[in-house]
Order: C-alpha cells, then sequence, then structure tokens
C-alpha cells in the first residue's frame, strides 16, 4: 500500500506532535492513514459555515457535504508525500469516503444503530467500522453491493414489507469521515473505529442485516 504498518505507526506518533503546530500537517496524516493503512479512497470534500457551502455555490444542495471536485480522489495506498501534495490543492477539506469501492454502508438512526452494535458485539458476529453522524445517523461499514442486494436480502428475512428507517449507500455516495465536519453541524465520530481486518475486510450486509432491521422496527422513532 505505498508504506509499511510500522511506518503508519511511526507516522501517526510523530504527527501527534506536530499535529499541535499544523492542522494541515493533520489532516493529510489522517487521509494517509485511510489511503495507506486501511486501503480506502478518499476525496476532498466541503465545508459549511451558517450553511454557507466553501464550494462558493450559493444555491448548493448539499453544504459541506459533496466533493470538491468528484475527479481529485486519492486513491488507497497513496503515500503521505502523495497525499500532501494532492491536498495541498484543497486545504481544509472535509475528508470524504467514497462508497461503493472498498465498502458500502447500512444507514439506520444513531439510537438504534448503538443498540443493534452491542446485540451485534454480544452474538459475536464480525463486526466493520461504524460511524456516528452529527445529523444522528450510524453508518454501519458492510462489504461492496450490500445496496443493490439490500431489497432482495429485506425480502428474504421477512421485513420487506416493514417499515423501517434502514438505508443503504453505494456507488456514488460519499460519507464523511471522522473527525471531520459534516454540513456545518459538528464532527463525524466513530462509534466503532476501524482495524487492520475490519477496515480491509468489512463484514456482508446479510450478517447485520437482521439484528438492524430488528432493532430498526422496533424503535422507528430512534
Amino acid at each position: 500500500m505505498g508504506f509499511t504498518i510500522g511506518g503508519i505507526r511511526e507516522m501517526r506518533s510523530g504527527t501527534r506532535r506536530r499535529g499541535r503546530a499544523s492542522g494541515r500537517t493533520s489532516d493529510c496524516t489522517t487521509v494517509a492513514e485511510f489511503t495507506g493503512l486501511w486501503g480506502w479512497d478518499v476525496i476532498p470534500g466541503a465545508r459549511a459555515t451558517g450553511g454557507v457551502c466553501s464550494c462558493g455555490k450559493a444555491e448548493c444542495p448539499a453544504p459541506g457535504a459533496h466533493p470538491l471536485d468528484p475527479t481529485a480522489l486519492v486513491p488507497a495506498g497513496a503515500t503521505l508525500n502523495e497525499v500532501t501534495e494532492a491536498w495541498g490543492h484543497f486545504p481544509g477539506a472535509a475528508v470524504l469516503l467514497p462508497v461503493g469501492r472498498a465498502f458500502d454502508i447500512l444507514d439506520v438512526p444513531e439510537a438504534a444503530g448503538r443498540r443493534a452494535l452491542i446485540r451485534l458485539e454480544r452474538m459475536g458476529l464480525p463486526l466493520g467500522p461504524v460511524i456516528a453522524t452529527p445529523e444522528g445517523r450510524a453508518h454501519f461499514f458492510v462489504a461492496p453491493s450490500a445496496a443493490a442486494e439490500l431489497p432482495t436480502l429485506l425480502y428474504r428475512m421477512g421485513w420487506d414489507d416493514a417499515s423501517l428507517d434502514l438505508h443503504a449507500l453505494g456507488p456514488g455516495d460519499h460519507i464523511t469521515a471522522p473527525p471531520s465536519d459534516r454540513a456545518g453541524l459538528g464532527p463525524a465520530t466513530w462509534l466503532r473505529a476501524p482495524s487492520l481486518d475490519t477496515a480491509t475486510q468489512p463484514p456482508q450486509a446479510r450478517l447485520l442485516l437482521g439484528a438492524l432491521a430488528y432493532v430498526a422496527h422496533r424503535s422507528p422513532c430512534a
């Protein structure tokens, strides 16, 4: 992926010291961790202040919640030097992760997601990273193709006719990665941080869907 795990650890340790003096260095290190350690593509995203988007469009339909330049993707495997060069064109950008490449997302209300996470951990089921968004949603990382398969999976599990606040994000979607701010509402945070195995091999959606659907169904207003 461009550098060793040991090198990443040294980079992260060094950045804790340097980051105090340079927000840009900290941002670049975060991006390089995502590309080099977790194997994710990253793209610079807009920020919003007072409802005004940094993209400069007065009528922006999604202030602070979209890529600044869809072609400015920093690919998985990019080194810190490569990230620093690419991110230098977008100082202060939010860190967005394209969905549908290394992972898809199952999206539920945060309160329901927290309860489901406890159930899933008690059941000993494999889990990937989980993000809490400032809009009050929980994003469960699952293997790619989940968005396309969700209707069929819900049908097979008997949840197809239930009223569920459960959705899938797939190709063409982007999520805000911690600790970036989303839409001026506050930072995204980890409910379950990535690790070497879960980041590169998120679980199949079918393994989590039963618990997520059950909790989402029992707490539709969560």
